[in-house]
């Protein structure tokens, strides 16, 4: 018997063939269908919307022109930034546009582009700024004054001594008297104590500055009674300036050489001491301007006792003011102790009576007639009930 089991049976067939995949129309199975939800048909677009043309990018397009521009004011030159500069101090002086010219040179000086080498064109700004002296402090650009010289702080290394003399005395008008106009107690009273300070800094009058002052207003008067009434030149301030007609005998190089030689230290020294007393006049000047400033500020509650130890201080240094600024202090003490008999007697600057709001409530509610028991029932039985 052989071994082969498969000995005398037919040769396998072909393998069957896969089944074939059902035709579309037939259903599919409900199971698979709730696994495999078929996706929602795509909703209809609007005839009405028109489809995107495809964009056609040109083969022939012009290459933009780069224009020239700096990210930041740093990223300048020296002669851009001087020229922006002269730009600004030509427009400056213009009320309206102090307020745009104004934040230019406050980005100038946060770009750190202002330095010794052009601090003078920056100068020119802030002096161009105060060739009014009493347009710093009117209402309409109050702020921008205070921003831009309190940002000119920080440039006092920049400048020479007397620019840094000049930047302190634009100080005093532009920021510290408006200051003065803040609704905030704590900048207002922080504000005169500097006031203070600077009165008590400053050197006791003198005779000789009563003198200056009484002829400069004299020189003041003449000036104005000039311009309405003009008086032609005539040759005689020729004859009183050379009356024995000397100058046409003197040759012209001798001329130079004797004025050259009579200039000593001494005329340098004395337009020095000019400048200072100058300066202490315009300084003394603007801190009258800050007194008066504070002293419109009365009607407010809470200025008041600042301003009565502010003015007071004044009055007791009144000697280191010049003859017709102790005359404005005086009357000015008198119109604050005027107003502080008043508060005493409970009215104020206008007559009427003068109460805050936690006196007008303390007068409104000693008439009033409160119950304890207001909220369980007033002065009724029920309440008493109630309590048991």
């Amino acid at each position: 018997m052989s071994s082969n089991l498969f000995q005398g049976l037919p040769p396998p067939s072909a393998p069957p063939p896969p089944p074939s995949p059902p035709p579309p129309s037939e259903q599919p199975d409900p199971v698979i269908a709730k696994v495999f939800p078929t996706p929602p048909a795509p909703a209809l677009k609007s005839a009405l919307k028109r489809s995107k043309p495809p964009q056609s990018e040109p083969q022939d397009a012009v290459p933009k022109k780069k224009s020239l521009r700096f990210k930041t004011i740093a990223d300048t030159s020296e002669t851009q930034v001087i020229d922006a500069m002269k730009k600004i101090a030509s427009h400056i002086s213009n009320v309206s546009k102090f307020g745009k010219a104004s934040k230019l040179a406050i980005q100038l000086v946060q770009a750190g582009s202002v330095k010794s080498s052009n601090s003078d064109y920056f100068f020119a700004i802030l002096e161009a700024a105060m060739s009014s002296p009493t347009a710093c402090n009117d209402a309409l650009v109050r702020g921008d004054y205070h921003a831009l010289f309190s940002a000119a702080q920080d440039l006092t290394e920049c400048f020479t001594p007397k620019q840094q003399k000049l930047l302190s005395l634009w100080t005093i008008r532009a920021v510290m008297a408006n200051d003065l106009f803040t609704d905030d107690s704590f900048v207002f009273s922080k504000t005169c104590g500097k006031i203070k300070d600077a009165i008590s800094n400053l050197p006791v009058a003198t005779k000789d500055d009563d003198v200056e002052e009484a002829a400069a207003l004299k020189d003041d008067e003449a000036e104005t009674e000039a311009s309405l009434n003009p008086i032609p030149e005539s040759s005689t301030n020729q004859d009183e300036s050379d009356p024995f007609g000397l100058d046409a005998l003197i040759p012209k190089n001798e001329k130079v050489k004797v004025k050259s030689d009579a200039e000593p230290s001494s005329k340098i020294r004395k337009e020095e001491d000019e400048e200072a007393k100058r300066f202490l006049k315009s300084q003394r000047e603007a801190l009258i301007l800050c007194l008066e400033i504070a002293a419109k500020r009365y009607k407010i509650p809470w200025c008041q006792t600042v301003i009565d130890i502010t003015v007071k201080h004044a009055f007791d240094n009144v000697s280191r003011f010049t003859c017709k600024q102790r005359n404005a202090i005086e009357k000015l003490w008198a119109s604050i102790r005027e107003q502080q008999t008043r508060r005493k007697q409970g009215k104020s600057v206008s007559g009427k009576l003068d109460v805050n709001g936690f006196e007008w409530l303390q007068q409104k509610y000693s008439t009033e007639k409160i119950s304890i028991r207001h909220s369980v029932g007033g002065n009724t039985r029920r309440a008493e009930q109630w309590l048991g």
